[in-house]
């Protein structure tokens, strides 16, 4: 969807085809509740469009705990930095679970996302990483174990890579949560809206190039 004039206008933090699961596209608050500067957040997610699946083998399976990380499509996948500015925050060491467990993964999800208390925001987030320009402050979260490639006070430049698509904290499956705040600290900020300055939306059996968007839950999109 088009943006409105008061979105801060930031890069697309991935490449190739993803999708949007949460989205404020969709509604807003974007995950159903303010907390944690979520209000304008998104999940992105990778999909084999063919089966509307995000990874390969049977639902079973994924029911069952077996599916692995590895079998996720978009798991391991670069991040790059929205914009140029100082890492404030990289927080790496996480463990981060090797199998899907959707009844497990949703009930830990539903538990933390929306009621109790957080103290240490990376139950919430995982392995992730704060970056800030000016009075924004981006977050992206679950981050794979380990692939964090930045660090506190490091600047870097728009595009830049900071680390892989994980499956570690508040996370049903291997995706990139992400969302612009007005603080450095996710649980007394405030979401910033957003929109993606370039990327391509697959409609009407074509890609068409979109300038400064917000993708649709479930969308079809790239860069």
């Amino acid at each position: 969807m088009d943006a409105d004039s008061n979105c801060l206008a930031v890069d697309f933090p991935l490449r190739g085809e993803w999708t949007a699961l949460q989205t404020p596209g969709h509604r807003i608050p974007s995950h159903g509740t303010d907390r944690f500067a979520q209000r304008y957040a998104f999940d992105f997610i990778r999909l084999n469009w063919k089966w509307k699946s995000a990874y390969s083998g049977s639902i079973l399976r994924h029911l069952l705990g077996k599916t692995s990380v590895e079998e996720s499509y978009g798991w391991a996948q670069p991040i790059y930095a929205p914009f140029s500015g100082i890492v404030v925050v990289a927080r790496d060491g996480w463990p981060e679970r090797t199998h899907l467990n959707l009844i497990r993964d949703i009930y830990r999800a539903m538990g933390h996302g929306h009621k109790g208390v957080i103290s240490d925001i990376q139950a919430l987030a995982g392995n992730y990483v704060i970056i800030q320009s000016g009075s924004a402050f981006a977050l992206l979260a679950h981050l794979r174990y380990g692939s964090i490639r930045v660090s506190a006070h490091e600047m870097v430049e728009s595009g830049q890579m900071i680390g892989e698509v994980g499956h570690s904290g508040n996370s049903t499956s291997p995706h990139l949560h992400f969302h612009l705040m007005d603080g450095i600290d996710p649980i007394t900020a405030r979401g910033i809206p957003c929109c993606f300055r370039t990327y391509e939306r697959w409609t009407q059996n074509r890609w068409q190039q979109v300038q400064n968007g917000i993708p649709s839950r479930l969308e079809r999109i790239r860069l």
